[in-house]
């Protein structure tokens, strides 16, 4: 599964305001419904809640993939958000997140959302795709960016 079809440029902002964990969660759902997607907000934000519990998705290396099943979701949906100034987000290796991707499946979803996790981990391994999304100037070039890593990194 390819990330344009669950990826949009509404679905993107390439300034994060969020200074603290909850905050950048509820930023990225955000970015979703301003974007056209019909989530219940408070529910949402819940399910990242309790996902964090378990463990923080804040991977190292100045990024993080906060995840979780959402009952009114149809089809997986992926929104990107980037800090400039980082955000305290609990990451493994204890440094602050700049890049940020939400993955949000059906409940009822099997093995495809973990497909999707492990690409968007194993193209944020990546050190020059890392610096593209820090370094990209606009929105275009930030969705340009992700998609061509996408295309280049086989599932």
């Amino acid at each position: 599964m390819r990330l344009d079809q669950m990826f949009k440029i509404e679905f993107l902002n390439e300034n994060l305001s969020s200074s603290t964990k909850i905050d950048v969660l509820a930023e990225l759902i955000n970015i979703l419904i301003q974007g056209g997607l019909k989530i219940d907000r408070t529910k949402t934000l819940d399910v990242l809640r309790q996902r964090e519990k378990l463990g923080s998705t804040g991977i190292g290396d100045g990024f993080a993939i906060p995840h979780g099943k959402v009952s009114d979701l149809h089809k997986l949906v992926v929104a990107f958000g980037r800090s400039k100034k980082g955000i305290a987000f609990d990451a493994i290796d204890g440094k602050p997140v700049h890049l940020f991707f939400l993955l949000l499946a059906p409940e009822n979803s099997t093995g495809q959302h973990l497909k999707v996790l492990a690409k968007i981990s194993k193209m944020l391994k990546t050190h020059n795709f890392r610096k593209k999304l820090i370094d990209a100037r606009t929105t275009s070039d930030l969705y340009k960016a992700i998609i061509e890593q996408d295309e280049s990194c086989p599932m």
